[in-house]
């Protein structure tokens, strides 16, 4: 059996290609729409790509599933364990029935639902579905047997059930779908899906769909992969014996979900193909003033720092980095048009890819930000800048009506730490919202836990009208190491 786990640092996310040495046969398991990833794998290998799947509808990022059934003709298999209330579109509209296989030229060269216990055959490797609810209603695990060595399954494609460390967050049906009620029958569905693979043996090989960073957990570790037997003593989800503690567990504390996610779930469930990125214009600084105008969403990309000391009036902070489609789904609405300003033009390309890759097509144009800002200085426009404070500057008392307002924007499990006394608690992901419901009043100090966050919530408050924001250098951590008082949560 050939195994290749293809990993996207920025979504910190996993897709597996698997192969079968003697028939030259592979799958790909959880695709994203960088398909030239999985193309370029199995022609390194090669191997045809002969079928493709998935363990769930995704909320984190757009599904390549049909896209590489398509170009390649693979047979195109997905979760049918939904039910009726969450099902692939291809289920429900009568382009496939139910469960089984029927043809569908315009996604793959066949397209089965599976169900509990079905099987994958890619030459003499198979993959058992496993229903494993909880994370979402239709979510299947894959047991891997390499039945040329062995009838016992070597591993499990994880998905979204079992991560390093962690398991998938059941709540996000409610709070990123909108599905209300459905939280804490989800956590009692994911225990009862844990408790379902007691007698699988301790050896059996754990390969997660995502890694640190991920937000479909709120404590995923970095290793790319783990044993069944290693997440029974040290996964904190899998040591709890009773149901109503798992469900409090597990459902406190978890990381507000990016606002993108909704539009993600709908995306991923109803098959609606993003658009191929195109060639989006080189915009001057009366064009980029102009796209704001219009509504689009000006993304500075460089970093942090450099947008404190200047940058385009109106423009949000999301420096290129690692977190960048995290920083992005704090910032962003579901859908909208987006202006790139970038530090060199050289970086267009990989930021519109990961773009793409969450459903943001509509670029409508990019600019150097140092040229636009040389432009505007010419042209007698304005050029805005930030002031950070310091913790020594800010009272340590509750806020009154003459002293700034304190926001914190970290997470909810963040703030499980301590807290700043008199704080007003507003998660990065929900700021835009909170700031058009409540104008500015008075000044704002605004903090996270080391201060890179806290320059982004700036950005999203002065482009919403606050005039005086000044980010906290530093953060939680230079409060706390200046031995300011906290205080410490009493509930989740």
């Amino acid at each position: 059996m050939i195994l290749q786990r293809i990993y996207d640092d920025e979504l910190a996310q996993a897709a597996y290609l698997l192969g079968c040495e003697s028939t030259r046969e592979a799958i790909v398991v959880d695709p994203s729409l960088d398909l030239d990833r999985y193309l370029e794998a199995a022609r390194a290998e090669n191997l045809r790509i002969t079928h493709v799947t998935e363990t769930h509808i995704h909320a984190d990022f757009v599904s390549g599933s049909r896209a590489l059934a398509a170009a390649t003709g693979a047979t195109l298999h997905l979760p049918g364990e939904g039910g009726p209330d969450w099902s692939y579109a291809e289920a429900t509209t009568g382009n496939a029935p139910p469960a089984g296989e029927a043809r569908d030229p315009g996604h793959a060269a066949a397209i089965r639902f599976l169900r509990d216990g079905d099987t994958i055959d890619v030459g003499t490797v198979r993959l058992t579905a496993l229903h494993t609810p909880g994370h979402t209603p239709e979510h299947v695990a894959f047991l891997v047997t390499d039945t040329a060595v062995s009838p016992e399954p070597v591993g499990m494609l994880s998905g979204d059930f079992i991560f390093v460390g962690d398991v998938g967050r059941p709540d996000l049906l409610e709070r990123a779908a909108h599905v209300a009620g459905t939280m804490e029958p989800s956590a009692r569905q994911l225990f009862a899906s844990l408790r379902r693979v007691r007698t699988l043996p301790d050896g059996l090989q754990i390969w997660p769909g995502h890694g640190a960073g991920s937000a479909c957990g709120k404590a995923l570790g970095a290793m790319p992969q783990s044993t069944l037997g290693y997440e029974r003593v040290a996964n904190r989800a899998l040591t709890i014996t009773d149901e109503n503690e798992f469900v409090r567990e597990i459902l406190s504390a978890q990381p507000e979900p990016p606002r993108y996610f909704a539009r993600m779930k709908r995306v991923n469930r109803d098959g609606l193909a993003a658009s191929p990125p195109h060639d989006p214009p080189r915009l001057d600084a009366r064009g980029v003033d102009a796209a704001m105008r219009d509504g689009a969403l000006v993304l500075d990309t460089r970093p942090s720092a450099a947008f404190v000391r200047q940058h385009v009036p109106g423009s949000i902070c999301v420096p290129r980095s690692r977190s960048f489609t995290t920083y992005l789904g704090a910032a962003a609405p579901e859908e909208c048009a987006v202006v790139l300003l970038v530090a060199a033009a050289g970086d267009v390309p990989a930021l519109r890819l990961h773009l793409h890759l969450v459903g943001f097509d509509r670029v409508v144009g990019w600019a150097v930000t140092a040229d636009v800002l040389a432009e505007r200085s010419s042209l007698g426009l304005p050029v805005g800048s930030l002031e950070l404070t310091t913790v020594d500057a800010v009272s340590d008392g509750p806020a009154a009506a003459a002293t700034p307002m304190l926001l914190d924007v970290r997470s909810a499990g963040e703030r499980q730490e301590g807290v700043i006394p008199g704080v007003t608690e507003v998660a990065l992901s929900q700021l835009d919202e909170w700031a058009r419901a409540h104008p500015q009043t008075r000044p704002v100090v605004i903090h996270c836990g080391t201060g890179s966050r806290a320059i982004i919530g700036a950005s999203i408050l002065r482009a919403r009208g606050y005039d005086v924001v000044q980010p906290l250098a530093g953060g939680y951590k230079a409060w706390v190491a200046a031995g300011h008082p906290v205080s410490i949560p009493t509930s989740t």
